[in-house]
């Protein structure tokens, strides 16, 4: 007896579909699945055993091979239960072959038969839509993720029971179907912290706002207790809205991961991913020795990865992100297989200006020698640095600014001059594929782009030389000129927007040539 459908895992964030194939014959009771499967998989068979028990099925005493194709690709997750439980009762004719054409089934069996969510569920389903499948049977919990696909219709089910009514005919649900445009609303959120609560740093706030606006990674240097973290943790709230086709790809990425709220099928609001400065490479970036997992930088996909306290980072866990920081995609490459994950983000950094905190502030002294400032700063490599767009000097705010009854400004009237300024960049790189705002420019974008008077030339090239800036930071000051002139809504770049886009590369004469 035997009995095929079709099933499906996901490598990265792509789904590839799987054949699950049920052979019995007449010899002792056994029970094994082949193919390449990890211990989640091989472990479906005492859920699926006691699962079809449950549903009031009868478990046949036979010997059952169940084989995943392609043989040579890893199985993984707990997806196949209910696959391979459907595949044991077709083998037995509980249930006909023939309804299973066009479908694909995944979901995670409980031990008395009702079906658990799985990860993953909407690149599953935009996968199963491209390959021509009709319906997708998957658990409930899951139903609301996988109709985002729009792409075939989404069976929802709450037991193993209710999936065999389906596929017998007995139970014939409504389709699943989802607005991703209402859902998106619906889920959005207007309770991000805000900038009005952060009393003084204008200047922090304008350079914040430019780098907002551009797109552009961020690096804050000051003393304990003068505000980074804080201002950082808000730069959220004035970022641009996702739109909803960078929604669904961040979905994407959460929902193989595992990182989805309960009961939110789709992320709305740009990730704002924080790690420990104990974090590895992998865990930073990606990777894993069996299992390829993705890292903090793809899960700030379209959002925010800040690195605090960034020279207490492994030095080999900072320079590996310079690379996906160009690319904005991280390739990982083991033995048997090459995972690609999205990697868009704004880098927001910050540091103490040396080992005591104290170097430049005016109200304490430092009390580290230059030799012990230059160590410090040397954690941190140029070439990273000069990633790096913006360099901001953060001091700490007096107690007269901080005891002032007046508020700052709020983020909602910074974010509408952040989002006038990315639509003008729009408009700008309107027909250029993978160019959305300005931090995006590569070397051609910006000679087309960012034209200078020889005002504003000749003070760049004086900057240049005084600073002893690097090509790449030559084109730094270029895009965030742009940025600036954006703000102002100038078409030209001007000796006011260089010399502003000047000022936050200072840093790299102050501190670095210590």
């Amino acid at each position: 007896m035997y009995a095929r459908l079709s099933s499906a895992s996901v490598v990265g964030i792509s789904a590839f579909i799987v054949e699950v194939e049920t052979h019995m014959e007449q010899q002792l009771p056994g029970f094994v699945v082949v193919g390449l499967p990890d211990s989640a998989v091989r472990e479906s068979r005492e859920r699926v055993m006691a699962a079809i028990k449950s549903s009031g099925f009868s478990f046949p005493q036979r010997k059952i091979t169940v084989n995943l194709a392609p043989a040579d690709i890893r199985k993984e997750g707990s997806g196949f239960d209910l696959p391979i439980a459907i595949g044991i009762l077709a083998a037995t004719g509980a249930i006909s072959t023939t309804t299973l054409e066009g479908t694909l089934v995944i979901g995670e069996l409980a031990l008395d038969g009702s079906l658990r969510p799985v990860h993953g569920a909407l690149s599953i389903a935009l996968e199963a839509g491209k390959r021509g499948f009709t319906r997708l049977i998957l658990p409930a919990a899951n139903a609301e993720e996988a109709a985002l696909a729009q792409v075939l219709d989404v069976l929802a089910a709450e037991t193993l029971a209710d999936v065999v009514s389906i596929l017998t005919g007995k139970l014939a649900p409504e389709p699943v179907r989802i607005d991703p445009a209402t859902l998106f609303q619906q889920y959005q959120s207007h309770h991000q912290p805000d900038f009005a609560d952060v009393k003084g740093q204008e200047a922090v706030k304008r350079a914040l706002e430019v780098a907002a606006a551009g797109g552009h990674n961020v690096i804050m240097i000051g003393p304990p207790g003068s505000g980074k973290t804080m201002l950082a943790r808000r730069l959220p709230s004035i970022l641009p809205p996702l739109t909803l086709a960078e929604a669904l790809e961040t979905t994407r990425i959460h929902s193989v991961a595992g990182l989805l709220p309960l009961g939110r099928a789709l992320v709305t609001e740009r990730p704002f991913r924080a790690p420990h400065h104990t974090i590895s490479d992998a865990a930073l970036v990606g990777g894993g020795m069996t299992t390829i997992r993705a890292g903090e930088i793809s899960l700030a996909h379209h959002g925010v990865l800040f690195l605090d306290e960034l020279p207490e980072f492994a030095r080999n866990v900072l320079e590996v992100l310079r690379q996906p920081l160009e690319e904005r995609r991280i390739t990982i490459s083991r033995t048997k297989m090459t995972v690609e994950y999205p990697c868009n983000v704004m880098l927001v950094c910050s540091m103490n200006p040396c080992p005591c905190g104290n170097y430049g502030n005016p109200r304490h002294e430092c009390t580290c020698t230059p030799q012990q400032i230059q160590r410090y700063m040397a954690k941190i490599s140029g070439p990273l640095l000069d990633r790096i767009d913006i360099h901001i000097e953060v001091q700490p705010v007096n107690h007269q600014q901080l005891s002032a009854a007046r508020r700052g400004e709020p983020s909602a009237v910074i974010r509408q001059r952040v989002v006038d300024a990315r639509r003008r960049q729009a408009e700008r790189f309107t027909g250029l594929d993978g160019i959305y705002k300005n931090a995006d420019m590569g070397p051609k974008e910006i000679e087309r782009f960012c034209q200078l008077d020889s005002t504003a030339r000749s003070l760049l090239d004086a900057a240049m030389h005084r600073l002893g800036l690097s090509a790449r930071a030559y084109d730094r000051i270029l895009k965030v000129a742009r940025t600036i002139a954006d703000l102002d809504g100038s078409n030209a770049i001007t000796a006011i927007h260089i010399s502003e886009a000047i000022q936050y590369r200072s840093l790299d004469r102050q501190f670095w040539n210590v």
